[in-house]
């Protein structure tokens, strides 16, 4: 017997599985599992050597040939560097060792399906966003890495996937591959799948054989014993024949797709994580974040702190206009012929050419209409100092130019934007922030532009969301007024108002106008003149936006005051003829080009049409984003290319330049043959912690940086911390570049307060004291001074990533990932890379757009390889990398990704990802470490008690014998007095046929509200006798026999339980199955007649028909029933007697219910119970003959049953019952039947609360009209065995309020499987209280009240007063002692009608004695308590029950079996499918439960299924956030997967069974690593 187990699982390999297990949920500290593993592997020396295969070699030269010959066009090179790829290649490669097969998502085919590839254009494959550099250098270190991580995908993927089912969903998902290949592997695999389910908590089946007691298997049991103890998980062993069966666990097959997905997840967690914990735990009173510990070897600054630089002086020059304006006026009288700007058309040849006469004479004419001619001469619509937009599309400079000129003219200050094309265009609302804020209400524009913009169907331009309304003002020359003789425009010499404003998105996604004075505006000029030495009349071509930045600072302003001939090329130009630049510069000579990386790139990749082509004209090629650190490469790959055409490399001119400072470095043109500014090649692990660091050791993580040249003229630069207060650097510390200028941005325009902290900055030394008065302009740009005064730049504040204390750039990850070969998954110039704060700290997000016609596995593998590449070679983990159709992410007018907008979408889910990938695993290191509980005794935890003077938890109901002779007496009803006597329901039935034959007691409603039936007293015993008759003729019956009652909800079920009664035979109600799905409901009707050794079957004649049909056959054996009575037509028969019990100890009925984790659970009812339970509700609800009560409710166990069957025959009252079936085709028929009837007390389920709340929540007016009033209700109770569901019952209270329903009528009951009602809110109690508990408490089993409206509170309602009878106290289910009040603990009763037992086959008499008889280990310890196996607490409350003392509150928390243990902390499902619920709108319900130490949260999507996606990081987001638990798995199904049971309760034991068995059909599975 033993070898069999051993080699089935060996000890060893589940001793470490654990070990590591425990280390990964943080059981035990690093050193701990160290100390450990070492022990075990001393002691039990096995071969080393690994069982899988070793993986192919890497691709075959023939392929690597292949690739590098691919054509330019798929591969932007912004982010683009051969060092950086091998640096990859390198990183990948060092996972090799520890390789480790990603669990695969699955998807469902239907949900994704690609739209065809001919309306999917491509995005344009190199427009990125306008500030991404181009480069050419993080290639390398990625084909490294991965070229050994995942030599041959093949194998990859089927380590992924070995095993997996071939269900629908996995094999269209998923490459099996080559299956001699990974035979090998499927030995060793399965060994693991074995483990992986062996770990899943087995239950006992309704079927388990008992195992007979050979010696033979013995040793199994106590092998199996050892494994339970180390383990602590029920292992299930079937022997069969003496057969050790193994590879079939919890009903899952061992090879099931799931499991082996879990398993790989499993896996890839399962090793120690890089972060090692530390060795404490902060409680929830302290903090619940761990706080990092410093790393000693975190490099700091060493240096000496930073001296200001100086740029050279600005140089006085006696030709200098006094303005702007001057130099235009100037140029246009003694230049007219001379050419200002030549536009381009869309092929790139010349379309017109404007001289600075032409320029003069427009822009004057211009400022003559605006100021004018659009109002009257008394109201003019402009005046001096007004704002203006000016909205010109980039392909017409000419226009863009004369409105500018003419507004400077006028002295209106113009305000550039973009032309808004759409209503949905990204950022549009915030462009009307920044009109509002300027206070803009007239816009300027072209003819062609204005007749593009959207309009209304009226023709009205459309008003845009969040804009002011804008008069439309057309500058075409043809619309514009010559100006008088006398008219002059005013030219006042250069000051410090403002001239025009430029508008900036923030990191926020905000956009604020910074304005420019005159003054700024004429001195950038000038020290741009002076730095690039520009001369009268040169030529200089510009692709950059015109509108903004150096396009609008060299090609607009500082062309114009120096009488340059701009060649301007519009984007539009550029996509069509990449190389149209080039040609403009060889073609007229140019002395400068202003340009970006991006436009670099494409002149590369499109010179082999060209080779005619002369750059030598160039003396200064300006590149507009030379300050991204990536560029450097980009600069390097063209002068590669170009330098044989005439390229000289000193003309290559990097700046650094920034909204708010302007121009704030720029690399000045070098002298022939000089040599070339050094470049620095730094470290990525020190520019993380802020330090300059050279980068000798590792050339993996290495960053390249060229200089962006000096300081600009007349302006002074600072270095400061970029956080916190604006100390000063050191000299080898990366900071903010801040700025001292004349001629930079003076404000945001209207935000005073924001232009403080930016515009006013006194930089202060380490002593905390400023290092004078003027102030400095923060730039935005990170970065430090070099050798010779050179500036370097880093990174942007925009860009920065802050996570665990350390910064990252957006920018170096996005060229990581761009190095990750094959790169033919996504789009190279569309990945965006953002972070959100989730728990704490920023994690990284990384959104790419796929390309139409990349596989399921190429995506999977290509994002499995980023994220190993970030991780090695910045030591930092991506959160979460999304997948995004090509095409969908929200783009900036220029085309690039607008950033905020597509973090915007990202949380609130609307991003729709066809792939994704959850990191949180590795991410997320601040979690605390988990609890160690501390033994503490019982004796112990008394003492404490009373020395905190807190009293034992318990509270009692009032006594029932006294009561009910003073409420008698007192209310002077004249009754029967026999109730009070009263130990048999028979005895009660046979009692009211005789003294109060016609007395009305049950009247049942259909559909339509008509009563289809009703049984007076007599009527009922006279049926019931019948049905005796017929038992004890028909079928045998003896005394004390188990007879199945299966009835619809109706009088029949209760005619028939009491002919039972009255034959002496043990009623056994049971839910008839559902005839649409008798393969899922029949099994369940079987069950419990097998497990109840029935006797008989009493049903109707359809029911009977169904048992025996063909279509019940297909799901069970129809052939073994046992006797089946029709009760339709029985004969009127009397019995010869009716049964008397000998004692009320003996059974009445059995009482079977499945429970929420799925266990089937029938309970023994004696008849002593029977009368307490119907007296005491007798009591509480002041039941008695002339009362009517609704019942709407399933009446086949718990408390449902009691009310609909027994209540009425003890009390005598009437009841009106509703099946809760046929509110599902009238909806509004218990609202309208409890006010048709003036009902008082009514009873109903969740479900049908549910039903009433969604439906007709809509509809109270409509209710109202027909004439419904529910103030007649004085107790809606909802009967439950869960804790109260108090959002549900406050909205029905809220929705039906209109109608009249009382706030104080809703409350709810409280029972379980030993008693089946504890608490009932009756009608004399107090209202049930609420209170707030905070919900970190509730995970340490203790309870902390705490105000309404806290952090992390959780709102409990009071169940319902308890019962008469009852006594209930709070105890510690470990160590079975009393505990204090308002202490967290198990639910224990003691009452007359507690239940007798369990009802099982098997005599498990150890479980009856926990369960039914249990003493209290310390204290009370005589009296015999139930335990509920629910969690709660009691609480004494200041308001005063009946009899005048202090009213004692029961709250009940949550199901002890269902409660999720991780972390040492315990979880109540509830809450966190609360939270999940709430994460995004088309989430309509969620269940969570655990496998093996992994939380699986299924969520039911409401929306489409392109939403399905979005689900997974929003859900993982929040339950981290309020649970601080990482979510393992996140399934997303369709609606009404998640199975309920009738009394609105989730199944999450069958749905968990489904899930690992592979039967969800799920839209999406996310394994998250």
């Amino acid at each position: 017997g033993l070898p069999a187990v051993q080699t089935c699982l060996p000890l060893k390999t589940l001793t470490l599985f654990y070990l590591s297990l425990f280390f990964f949920a943080g059981d035990i500290t690093q050193k701990g599992y160290e100390k450990k593993r070492a022990k075990l592997l001393a002691l039990a020396p096995g071969p080393g050597a690994d069982s899988s295969p070793s993986p192919d070699a890497g691709p075959s030269a023939s392929t690597r040939q292949h690739r590098s010959h691919r054509s330019g066009g798929a591969r932007d090179e912004r982010y683009r560097s051969d060092i950086h790829t091998e640096a990859v290649q390198a990183a990948l490669a060092k996972h090799k060792e520890e390789k480790m097969p990603m669990p695969m998502p699955t998807k469902r085919r239907s949900a994704f399906v690609q739209s065809p590839m001919d309306n999917c254009t491509p995005p344009d494959t190199s427009s990125a966003s306008e500030d991404e550099g181009s480069l050419r250098r993080r290639q390398a270190a990625v084909s490294a890495v991965l070229a050994q991580t995942l030599q041959n995908s093949e194998f990859w993927i089927n380590r992924s996937i070995q095993g997996s089912s071939t269900s629908s969903s996995a094999s269209s998902t998923l490459s099996h591959g080559d299956s001699s290949k990974s035979h090998n592997h499927i030995h060793s695999q399965n060994q693991t799948n074995v483990l992986a389910d062996v770990l899943a908590h087995t239950r006992i089946g309704t079927e388990t054989h008992t195992l007979s007691k050979n010696s033979f298997l013995k040793p199994i049991l106590v092998f199996f014993q050892h494994i339970r103890e180390l383990t602590c998980v029920c292992v299930c062993v079937c022997v069969w024949g003496g057969v050790i069966v193994c590879d079939c666990v919890l009903g899952v097959p061992v090879n099931s797709r799931v499991s082996t997905k879990i398993q790989q997840l499993l896996n890839t967690l399962k090793r120690p994580k890089r972060p090692p914990l530390s060795e404490f735990f902060l409680d929830d009173a302290e903090q619940i974040v761990e706080v990092p510990q410093p790393d000693p070897n975190t490099p700091r600054p060493e240096g000496r702190q930073i001296i200001p630089v100086k740029g050279e002086p600005l140089g006085v020059v006696s030709n200098w206009p006094p303005a702007l304006q001057a130099a235009l006026a100037r140029w246009g009288a003694t230049q007219a012929k001379s050419p200002a700007l030549t536009a381009l058309d869309i092929t790139g040849k010349p379309l017109y050419t404007l001289t600075y006469g032409k320029l003069w004479s427009r822009s004057l004419k211009l400022a003559y209409t605006l100021l004018n001619k659009l109002g009257t001469k008394n109201e003019p619509v402009l005046k001096p100092g007004d704002r203006v937009a000016l909205v010109y599309p980039n392909s017409d400079p000419g226009m863009f130019w004369v409105a500018f000129y003419g507004c400077l003219l006028a002295e209106v200050i113009p305000v550039p934007i973009e032309v808004p094309l759409s209503q949905k265009d990204a950022g549009n609302q915030q462009i009307g922030f920044l009109l509002g804020s300027c206070g803009i209400s007239l816009a300027l524009t072209s003819e062609v532009c204005l007749k593009g913009l959207p309009k209304t169907p009226s023709g009205e331009i459309l008003q845009f969301k969040g804009w002011p309304r804008l008069r439309w003002v057309v500058t075409d020359t043809k619309y514009l007024t010559k100006p008088s003789k006398d008219w002059q425009p005013h030219i006042p010499t250069a000051n410090s108002d403002t001239a025009y404003i430029e508008y900036k998105a923030s990191k926020e996604g905000t956009v604020m106008g910074v304005a420019v004075s005159k003054i700024s505006m004429l001195t950038h000029c000038q020290a741009l003149t002076q730095a690039c030495n520009y001369c009268e009349g040169e030529t200089l071509v510009n692709v950059l936006d015109f509108k903004k930045d150096m396009g609008l600072w060299h090609g607009v302003l500082t062309s114009v005051m120096n009488r340059i001939h701009t060649i301007s090329v519009p984007y539009s130009v550029m996509k069509a003829c990449p190389l149209s630049w080039v040609q403009r510069v060889n073609v007229s000579k140019a002395r400068v080009a202003l340009v970006k990386c991006r436009d670099l790139h494409w002149a590369m990749m499109a010179h082999r049409d060209q080779k005619d082509i002369n750059l030598s004209s160039l003396r200064m090629l300006i590149v507009a984003d030379g300050a991204n650190p990536w560029s450097v490469s980009s600069c390097d790959a063209f002068l590669n290319v170009f330098q044989s055409h005439g390229l000289k490399p000193e003309v290559i001119c990097p700046c650094a330049s920034s909204t708010e400072a302007m121009t704030v470095a720029i690399r000045r043109p070098g002298a022939r043959g000089a040599p070339l500014p050094a470049r620095a090649i730094l470290s990525m692990g020190g520019l993380s912690h802020g330090v300059i660091r050279v980068n000798t050791e590792d050339k993996n993580s290495a960053l390249t940086v060229q200089d962006v040249g000096h300081v600009m003229p007349g302006a002074l630069m600072c270095i400061v911390k970029p956080d916190g207060p604006p100390m000063l650097c050191k000299t080898d510390e990366i900071g903010e570049i801040v700025l001292n200028s004349r001629a930079g941005g003076t404000m945001y325009y209207g935000l005073p307060g924001v232009t403080k902290n930016t515009f006013e900055v006194i930089p202060v030394n380490s002593g905390g004291t400023p290092i004078g008065e003027i102030p400095f302009t923060r730039t935005g740009l990170l970065g430090f001074v070099g050798p010779g005064s050179l500036v370097f730049v880093v990174g942007k504040t925009e860009g920065l990533l802050l996570v665990s204390g350390r910064r990252h750039n957006a920018d170096d990850l996005v060229a990581t990932a761009l190095a990750v070969e094959p790169i033919k998954t996504v789009y190279r110039g569309r990945i965006a890379v953002f972070s959100v704060m989730v728990f704490y700290d920023e994690r990284i997000v990384m959104v790419a757009e796929q390309r139409p016609d990349a596989s399921e596995e190429d995506s999977f593998q290509w994002m499995s390889r980023v994220l190993q590449a970030i991780d090695s070679i910045h030591q930092v983990g991506l959160y979460c990398l999304a997948l995004v159709p090509a095409n969908t992410l929200p783009k900036t007018p220029l085309g690039g990704i607008h950033m905020c907008e597509t973090k915007q979408r990202f949380l609130e889910g609307s991003l729709h990802p066809c792939n994704i990938l959850m990191c949180p695993h590795t991410c997320v290191t601040n979690l605390p470490k988990p609890r160690q509980k501390q033994p503490v005794g019982p004796a112990s935890i008394m003492v404490g008690n009373l020395v905190a003077g807190k009293r034992i938890a318990q509270a009692a109901g009032r006594e029932l014998g006294l009561i009910e002779d003073q409420d008698l007496s007192r209310k002077n009803i004249q009754t029967d007095t026999l109730s009070l006597t009263w130990s048999f329901l028979s005895e009660a039935l046979q009692w009211r046929a005789q003294s109060d034959p016609d007395h009305v007691l049950y009247i049942l409603l259909n559909a339509k509200g008509a009563a289809v039936s009703t049984a007076t007293c007599l009527q009922l015993h006279k049926r019931a006798e019948k049905i005796t008759a017929a038992l004890l003729e028909r079928g045998g019956i003896n005394t004390g026999d188990n007879v199945v009652l299966l009835y619809p909800p109706g009088i029949d079920l209760i005619a028939s339980f009491y002919g039972c009664l009255y034959a002496g035979c043990i009623p056994v109600t049971v839910r008839p199955p559902h005839l649409q799905n008798l393969s899922a409901t029949l099994p369940t009707v079987r069950m419990i007649i097998d497990v109840s050794k029935a006797a008989c079957i009493l049903t109707t004649q359809t029911l009977m028909k169904t048992l025996r049909s063909k279509e019940a056959a297909a799901s069970v054996n129809v052939k073994t029933w046992p006797t089946i009575i029709d009760t339709d037509d029985l004969p009127r028969k009397r019995p010869p007697h009716i049964y008397k019990p000998p004692t009320a100890e003996m059974l009445a009925y059995l009482d079977f219910s499945v429970s929420t984790t799925g266990m089937l659970t029938g309970v023994k009812i004696s008849h002593a119970a029977v009368s307490a339970l119907c007296r005491s509700i007798k009591l509480q609800c002041e039941l008695y003959s002339s009362r009517q009560v609704a019942i709407c409710l399933d009446p086949y166990c718990g408390l449902g049953f009691v009310l609909w069957c027994l209540s009425s025959v003890y009390s005598g009252h009437q009841s009106i019952l509703i099946p809760p079936m046929e509110l599902e085709s009238s909806l509004p028929l218990w609202l309208s039947t409890l006010s048709q009837y003036k009902i008082r007390d009514t009873f109903c389920s969740y479900s049908v609360m549910e039903l009433c709340t969604k439906g007709l929540g809509t509809q109270t007016e409509a209710l109202k009209m027909r004439g419904v009033n529910l103030s007649c209700v004085r107790s809606c109770v909802v009967v439950a065995e869960e804790r109260p569901r108090l959002a549900l019952t406050q909205s029905f209270s809220k929705l039906f309020k209109d109608l009249g329903l009382s706030p104080r009528a809703v409350s709810t009951a409280f029972g379980s499987r030993v008693n089946l009602a504890i608490c009932l809110q009756g009608t004399t109690g107090p209202d049930p209280s609420t209170v707030y508990v905070d919900m970190k408490s509730l995970r340490h089993d203790r309870v902390r009240l705490v105000e309404r409206g806290a952090p992390q509170s959780l709102p409990l309602m009071e169940s319902g007063t308890i019962l008469p009878g009852v006594r209930v106290i709070i105890v510690n289910p470990e160590t079975k002692g009393p505990l204090g009040d308002s202490h967290l603990g198990e639910i224990w009763v003691n009452s007359p009608h507690n239940a007798s037992g369990y009802y099982t086959i098997y005599g498990e008499e150890s479980l009856q004695a926990d369960h039914f008889n249990t003493r209290l280990s310390f204290g009370e310890p005589h009296t015999l308590w139930a335990r509920t196996g629910y969690l709660g607490f009691v609480r004494r409350t200041e308001l005063l029950d009946a009899s005048g003392d202090r009213h004692d509150a029961l709250f009940v928390v949550g199901y002890l079996d269902e409660t999720l243990e991780l972390r040492g902390l315990r979880y109540h499902p509830i809450d966190i499918e609360t939270s999940v619920s709430r994460a995004h709108r088309s989430i309509a319900e969620s269940a969570v439960f655990t496998w093996t130490n992994l939380l699986v949260v299924v969520a039911e999507l409401s929306g489409s299924e392109q939403e399905a996606l979005d689900l997974v990081p929003l859900v993982t987001n929040v339950v981290l956030e309020e649970h601080h638990l990482i979510v393992g798995v996140v399934v997303i199904v369709d609606p009404g997967v998640i199975p309920i049971n009738s009394r609105g309760e989730k199944q999450r034991m069958h749905l968990r069974d489904s899930f690992l068995a592979d039967q969800l059909d799920p839209i999406y599975v996310a394994y998250n690593m």
